[in-house]
């Protein structure tokens, strides 16, 4: 990682950044002995809220809070690139 020049940035939102914008306010929760990123989003994705925990071992044992939902990670259509292009609103 290194501090990107801000002349080398603009070139790379001009011509690698994707259109649509991803409104969301993240809030750190703790449940049990983990923190958990919870994504509320708003505009056309408002209604979905995501969960993300950070374990050390895909096998590591977590508490899981009586508010989590289901397992989405590997469904692609809760990837941030595909939420601008497709949004929770419109499925």
């Amino acid at each position: 990682e290194y501090a990107i020049p801000a002349e080398d940035a603009r070139a790379m939102l001009n011509e690698l950044a994707q259109t649509g914008i991803i409104e969301k306010t993240r809030y750190l929760v703790s449940a049990g002995e983990h923190r958990w990123e919870l994504d509320v989003f708003a505009g056309e994705n408002a209604g979905l809220v995501l969960a993300e925990i950070e374990l050390s071992a895909a096998d590591e044992v977590f508490e899981r809070p009586v508010w989590l939902g289901a397992e989405v990670s590997d469904d692609p259509r809760y990837f941030n690139a595909n939420l601008a292009r497709h949004p929770f609103s419109h499925w």
